[in-house]
């Protein structure tokens, strides 16, 4: 099942994630490779962030998002999750 991320970047993210950067890179890296992670990233001006997550469940990429260190660190400050059909399927990797 498919799930949308949608959350809130603290204020002065640019540069208060500098020291998590890589921690946080490598997580998204490796959920990528496992097929769970699809595409995550910031909007123009990195106010919000959007994602879009494959699992068999809402909690377990609740426990992703929950884990990252941006979340620990304050650099996310709102995420919400929902569960998502796409009308258009993003094409096989």
């Amino acid at each position: 099942m498919k799930f949308v991320l949608w959350g809130r970047y603290c204020a002065d993210a640019l540069t208060k994630r500098t020291p998590y950067r890589e921690q946080h890179l490598a997580g998204l890296r490796e959920q990528y490779a496992r097929g769970v992670l699809l595409t995550l990233g910031p909007t123009a001006g990195s106010t919000h962030v959007f994602g879009v997550y494959e699992a068999p469940s809402q909690e377990e990429v609740e426990a992703l998002v929950k884990g990252d260190i941006y979340w620990a660190q304050g650099i996310w400050t709102q995420v919400d999750i929902y569960p998502w059909t796409d009308a258009i399927p993003f094409p096989s990797p």
